[in-house]
């Protein structure tokens, strides 16, 4: 008996939670085109209020939804019609390469501005560094020390799907190399649905209002429920973080949080690109692989020196 009202317990859990996940994807078409409806209500930032909901929906389960429903709509459509779930893959990968290929310039400025600090400290011996005509932009030396990190994770948070789209991406491989081709897309479909969004997901929450809590207070918390979240916003006002490491150091580390929400909404993305990608092969067979990929090509004589001549 005991064992009896056990099951029946896990299967009514089961069904309670699959009743949740269908009442939450046919409340998102709702929610969605009432946010369209009423943007005021969350865009407008004059209103304390419509800065909470901002802050709150951000994380929310509705949310979620919005975004997981669309992807399944998506898919649906494309289960019929492959070339508009084609294009759909080659629009995603489209983005993570434009923005990876125009981040990775930050490598370069990151270096030129290192090579300007050397020599404004070494030779010039000035204090600080001037930029501009009329009201320069005038900072402390150690000022743009601290800011070269910034670049270097413009690069790291930036690049990281372009990086995934071009194949760069350490993979340890245990059965992967040894399966047969479709199979192989099984797994990337299972990794991208069950590695790649809701490890995503989970960052994100943190993220998000770890984001917030360096620009605002009263802090958000992920657990304020939103009547709680609008009697804080009475008290709310803008605290946007300023201090750096140093008494003259770089004076924008809220950026370095902006970076890492953006960061992880383009592995989001890139994790249905991926899986829809990883789908289409699996259907269209050996022949689909690789299809329509815009993956950088290497001109002769740019090839990396992976070993010497003795």
């Amino acid at each position: 008996m005991e064992e009896e009202a056990a099951t029946g317990t896990f299967i009514g859990a089961i069904g309670g939670f699959l009743v949740w996940v269908v009442q939450n994807i046919a409340m998102a078409f709702y929610n969605l085109g009432y946010a369209i409806t009423h943007p005021g209500l969350w865009l407008d930032w004059s209103s304390k209020e419509a800065i909470m909901r901002f802050v709150y929906y951000g994380g929310s389960v509705e949310f979620f939804f919005v975004c997981f429903t669309f992807f399944l709509v998506i898919f649906i459509i494309g289960f019929w019609r492959n070339d508009f779930l084609w294009g759909v893959v080659r629009v995603l990968e489209a983005l993570a390469n434009t923005v990876g290929r125009f981040a990775a310039w930050a490598g370069l400025l990151m270096v030129l501005q290192q090579v300007i600090i050397v020599f404004m400290q070494r030779i010039f011996t000035r204090p600080d560094i001037s930029i501009g005509f009329g009201i320069p932009l005038q900072f402390d030396i150690s000022w743009f020390a601290e800011e070269l990190k910034l670049y270097n994770a413009i690069v790291v948070c930036l690049c990281l799907t372009y990086t995934f789209v071009q194949g760069g991406h350490v993979r340890v491989d245990l059965v992967y190399s040894a399966v047969s081709y479709r199979t192989k897309r099984v797994i990337d479909m299972f990794g991208s649905m069950f590695f790649m969004i809701p490890m995503a997901v989970l960052i994100w929450l943190y993220s998000w209002f770890f984001l917030w809590r360096h620009l605002i207070v009263p802090n958000p918390s992920a657990s304020d429920t939103l009547d709680r979240l609008l009697n804080k916003s009475r008290a709310l006002r803008w605290n946007v973080e300023t201090i750096g490491f140093s008494p003259n150091g770089f004076t924008a580390y809220f950026l370095f949080k902006i970076l890492m929400v953006v960061m992880v909404g383009m592995i989001f993305i890139h994790a249905w690109s991926f899986f829809y990608r990883s789908y289409l092969e699996w259907k269209e067979g050996p022949e689909s692989e690789n299809k329509y990929l815009d993956k950088d090509v290497l001109e002769q004589g740019e090839e990396p020196y992976d070993h010497a001549e003795f």
